[in-house]
Order: structure tokens, then C-alpha cells, then sequence
């Protein structure tokens, strides 16, 4: 590898990590928040938190690394651009393509990474997301022992221990269900104890006080009681019966077993081949940006009022790109064969990076040339 396209390469590299770090911790800040509200009601602990925040980050960094790549290749070509060290080579005999080898190196480096994660990562850290939940929604320790706080096990019932005791046993116990609509039942006990019946887990007060309200006549009963047994496995949620998912399979287990992965899934062949193409197609599209973004920028050749015309001309490449995947999504959900549209954009715009290129190495002319060539020969 020469000197420069070390050099270059070296530039793309610090910045993409700066743009990756700064991209996926607002990513995982925002998912973080809404998974520590949700879990952290429910009673886990920090541990679990960081668990399932760790499991989520392999999906965020799939989806940040081609935007951070484009933005590394934006500022790096921008302020070679601008301190005119893409001049200074242009003048030495660097044509705009070999200008380009070491943006297509980085390209591919980002394309790798992304291959790695969306066909092999994310689809493990999803698996393992969905293990831990359906542990955890089993969990009757974690979801109920926790003293001094409102749980909300399921809607319409809350949940309050004030004390749990080195022995399990639970003092001042708070139990309200509300899932009834045609009345309200209050539990209060001095204390309670967990334990497993041929039905599920129960929860045995002892000394308490059932208070029922029913409605619409508002008519309030209540009973002492000694001991009260009121069992629990209704409140907690399972998912011992769901199915797996599509996004749960790693490509080569999708490449190898599609129609047993179909029928265990239960999803269409429009979505099997959406799922494995689009996986597929991701890589391609990390090394379309990071060369569109070089070739648009490269293009408008050197001004003194720098290159902030082709930073938003590259952007609107970028969004018109992104639009047109939504756009070939919807023909391969109902049709299989045309699993090729899902390459359409990626591929546009590698001709479009490799059109500019040409017009910056003066291979195309350029639309004011055309013109003025027009008006010359009328």
C-alpha cells in the first residue's frame, strides 16, 4: 500500500471511530433509557440492565457504521480539500480513481464489519435478547421480592412489600387487583410467604384483610382472614409458546435451511427473502456511501469557498438512496424472484460515485461544458 493511501486511509479510520462513538451512544442512550424504565420497574437489577443493554448494541452499531463511515469520508475529503493536500496530489499525477483507492480500502474494511454483524452478530444477540427475557418473565423472585417499591407485575395489579425478612418471609404486604371490571380486590397482610403448589407459584398471607369492591352498585365487603392463599402465575407473563423469529437465524443458517426455517417461523417467502437479501445487501451498501460522499465532494474540484455545495449534494444522495430501499422493499414481499431490486440501490450508487469520478478525472463532460459546447456549434 503507498504512502498516501496510507496516510488517507489512517484519516478515515480515526474519524469513523470518532463518528461511530458519538452515533451509537446517542443510539444506545435513547434505547437505554427506555429499557432501564422497563426494567428497572420491574425490579431487576443494574447487572440485568447492563446485560440487555450490551445485547442491544450489536443491532445499533449495524445500523450506525455505514452513516459514520459516510460522515468520516465527508470530513476527511473536506478538509484535504480544503488545506488543498488533494491538489497537491492531483498536480503530481493522482488521478481522481487512484485518489479513490483508498476510500474503496475503507470502504471495504466498513462493509466487512457490517457483514460481520448483520449476518452473524446481531442475529446471536437477538437470540440470546429473547432467552433472557422469557428467563426472566419467569422469574417470580426478581418480578415480586422487591421491598419498598410499587411493582406493577401486570395491568391492573400492583404489587408492595414494605419488608422482606432474612427467613423469605415478607412483612406488610400490598396486594391490589383491578383486572376484573366488575370489581376491585385489596389484599393487606401483616406478613406473607412464596411458595410452589402442583398449580404454580402461590402467595400465602398471613393476618390480613380482603376488601372487595363491586361495581356499579359500589358495594364494599370485607373479610379477616388468618391465612389467604392467592396464586400468582397469572401475573407472570411467559413466552414459553412463542415462536421463534425470522431475524433470530444467523444467513447461514437461513442460506442452508430456508423452508424449515419458514415453516418454524411462519413467515412468508416474500419475508424469508427480503430478510437473507437485505442482510446480504448491507455490506455493499457500506462501501456505496463511503465512495458516493468521496466522489461527490471530489467533483466540484478546489474553491475558496469550500466544498459545503457537494456536503449537501452528497447528503441528498445519501437520503434518495436510503428512499429507494424503501421503495424495492415492497416488490420482494410479494414476489420472491425479484430478490434482485433488493441490490438496485447500493448499485446506483456505485455507478453514480463511479460517473462523478470520471466527470472530476474529465472522462464526462460537465453540464455547463455541454452547454457552452452546444452554443459554440449553433
Amino acid at each position: 500500500m503507498a504512502r498516501f493511501d496510507r496516510y488517507m486511509l489512517s484519516q478515515l479510520m480515526v474519524l469513523f471511530g470518532f463518528f461511530a462513538l458519538v452515533l451509537v451512544s446517542v443510539y444506545w442512550i435513547n434505547r437505554a433509557v427506555q429499557l432501564f424504565d422497563r426494567l428497572i420497574g420491574d425490579g431487576q437489577t443494574a447487572l440485568v440492565f447492563a446485560e440487555f443493554t450490551a445485547l442491544t448494541l450489536p443491532s445499533v452499531i449495524r445500523i450506525v457504521l455505514p452513516i459514520a463511515g459516510f460522515a468520516a469520508t465527508l470530513y476527511v475529503t473536506n478538509r484535504l480539500s480544503t488545506e488543498s493536500e488533494l491538489t497537491v496530489m492531483q498536480s503530481t499525477g493522482f488521478s481522481p480513481w487512484r485518489l479513490a483507492r483508498p476510500v474503496v480500502y475503507f470502504g471495504l474494511i466498513v462493509g466487512l464489519m457490517v457483514a460481520v454483524l448483520a449476518n452473524v452478530l446481531v442475529p446471536r444477540s437477538l437470540k440470546q435478547l429473547q432467552l433472557r427475557e422469557a428467563e426472566i418473565s419467569q422469574n417470580v423472585t426478581a418480578r415480586l421480592l422487591t421491598e419498598g417499591t410499587f411493582l406493577h407485575p401486570t395491568d391492573g395489579v400492583t404489587f408492595y412489600i414494605r419488608e422482606i425478612a432474612p427467613d423469605g418471609r415478607m412483612n406488610d404486604v400490598f396486594l391490589s387487583d383491578r383486572r376484573d371490571p366488575s370489581e376491585s380486590v385489596t389484599h393487606t397482610a401483616a406478613s406473607a410467604y412464596l411458595v410452589r403448589t402442583d398449580t404454580g407459584p402461590a402467595l400465602v398471607m398471613i393476618n390480613g384483610l380482603t376488601q372487595r369492591l363491586s361495581r356499579p352498585a359500589m358495594q364494599l365487603n370485607t373479610t379477616h382472614f388468618a391465612d389467604l392463599s392467592y396464586g400468582i402465575k397469572g401475573l407472570i407473563e411467559t413466552n414459553d409458546s412463542a415462536p421463534p423469529l425470522l431475524r433470530h437465524f444467523s444467513t447461514y443458517e437461513l442460506l442452508t435451511s430456508p423452508v424449515h426455517i419458514q415453516v418454524r417461523t411462519g413467515v412468508s417467502a416474500g419475508v424469508f427473502t427480503e430478510e437473507l437479501h437485505a442482510r446480504l445487501s448491507q455490506p455493499l451498501f457500506a462501501l456505496t456511501v463511503a465512495l458516493l460522499g468521496f466522489a461527490t465532494l471530489l467533483s466540484g474540484g478546489f474553491s475558496r469557498f469550500g466544498v459545503w455545495r457537494q456536503i449537501v449534494l452528497a447528503l441528498l444522495y445519501l437520503v434518495l438512496i436510503k428512499a429507494l430501499e424503501s421503495v424495492v422493499t415492497d416488490p420482494v414481499l410479494s414476489n420472491p424472484a425479484r430478490w434482485p431490486l433488493l441490490y438496485l440501490p447500493a448499485l446506483i450508487g456505485l455507478l453514480l460515485a463511479a460517473a462523478l469520478l470520471a466527470r472530476a478525472a474529465g472522462q464526462l463532460p460537465s453540464l455547463s461544458a455541454w452547454r457552452r459546447r452546444k452554443a459554440a456549434l449553433s
